[in-house]
């Protein structure tokens, strides 16, 4: 499986962004599905994550401002920003985890196993 993301760029604070991953290789449904973020000068911590049956978990951070969805038949992860502050500047990666239960919830880098190049989102003044 290779994942791929797209989409940022730079946005003024308050507005949206919707950054996309797309998968290839194999059939994501029994994926967890993850956006990681590295802010300048700190570690990458987990932004969001979704199970193959759709739980989610977000970072306190974003809670209420972004949305992660998946379309297991179009082999996509999606991230929907919404009121973007500089807090949330970042490159920010999809990652993938094969074999996840339905329910299934994993925050730590070092459970996924496919990583895409990142895409750096940026707020402009």
């Amino acid at each position: 499986v290779s994942v791929a993301n797209c989409g940022g760029g730079s946005v003024q604070a308050g507005m949206s962004l919707r950054l996309s991953c797309a998968a290839s290789g194999a059939s994501i449904s029994g994926f967890c599905l993850a956006w990681f973020r590295q802010k300048p000068g700190k570690e990458r911590e987990i932004a969001a994550t979704i199970s193959p049956g759709g739980s989610t978990f977000y970072e306190e951070s974003v809670k209420g401002r972004f949305i992660i969805s998946r379309d297991n038949a179009k082999y996509t992860l999606s991230l929907q920003m919404n009121s973007l502050n500089p807090e949330d500047t970042a490159m920010y990666n999809c990652a993938a985890r094969p074999g996840c239960g339905a329910v299934a919830i994993f925050t730590p880098q070092s459970s996924y196993d496919f990583w895409g190049k990142g895409t750096q989102v940026t707020m402009s003044t």
